[in-house]
């Protein structure tokens, strides 16, 4: 797994057991994954170059760093991953947002897509795809793939928690994309559910079932 990156920071790990407990509401689920993703941007953003720049202080002129013109799309995927893009927005305030909509046929665990919105300079942006969920990695292979149909250089893969499986095939699909997760659990169920995970991300989010 060369290209998967565990981000197991302790303020990530502490909020994550939050957002994985049953007994955590809505609001507060929410709350959670939103400070999560904000966490885990700042890791996923560590290969960014810098270039120096001159600034002048309140008492002199000081050579210093910022991000070398670095242009970043979010892409989250409907619906679930809309809960982490304001997190990320937060410290990426100038990326771009995208939206894949995909949904999981309960019979095949297939993804279907029904919705796909990019920015029009898709291919001069580095990418963040953004899913709480890498459960087959069906819907996520899928995003990537279209991501890349339409000429996305540089496409990185964020989500809360990982199965196995979904990581294999995301990997088997897409050997060029780093992927970042908060924790890999042990396997999937029978309908397709991460465990032990947190039940289905959406359905917590949004207050749905």
């Amino acid at each position: 797994m060369a290209n998967v990156h565990i981000l197991d920071h302790p303020l990530i790990q502490h909020k994550l057991a939050l957002i994985r407990d049953k007994n955590t509401g809505s609001k507060d689920f929410r709350d959670l994954v939103e400070e999560v993703a904000m966490l885990m941007a700042y890791e996923v953003t560590r290969d960014f170059p810098l270039q120096e720049v001159a600034i002048e202080t309140p008492v002199a002129t000081a050579t210093t760093k910022m991000i070398a013109g670095r242009k970043v799309g979010l892409v989250p995927i409907l619906r679930a991953g809309l809960g982490m893009v304001d997190g990320m927005l937060r410290l990426i305030p100038a990326a771009k947002v995208g939206h894949v909509g995909l949904y999981r046929d309960p019979e095949t665990l297939q993804p279907v897509e029904y919705y796909c919105k990019l920015p029009p300079d898709v291919e001069e942006r580095d990418l963040i795809v953004i899913d709480p969920m890498l459960a087959t990695g069906g819907s996520a292979s899928a995003a990537i793939t279209f991501l890349k149909e339409r000429r996305a250089r540089s496409i990185k893969l964020m989500c809360l928690i990982a199965a196995p499986e979904g990581i294999k095939a995301v990997e088997e699909a897409h050997s060029d994309v780093d992927i970042f997760v908060a924790a890999i659990d042990k396997q999937l169920n029978d309908h397709g559910y991460i465990v032990p995970g947190l039940g289905d991300a959406g359905d917590r989010l949004f207050g749905t079932k």
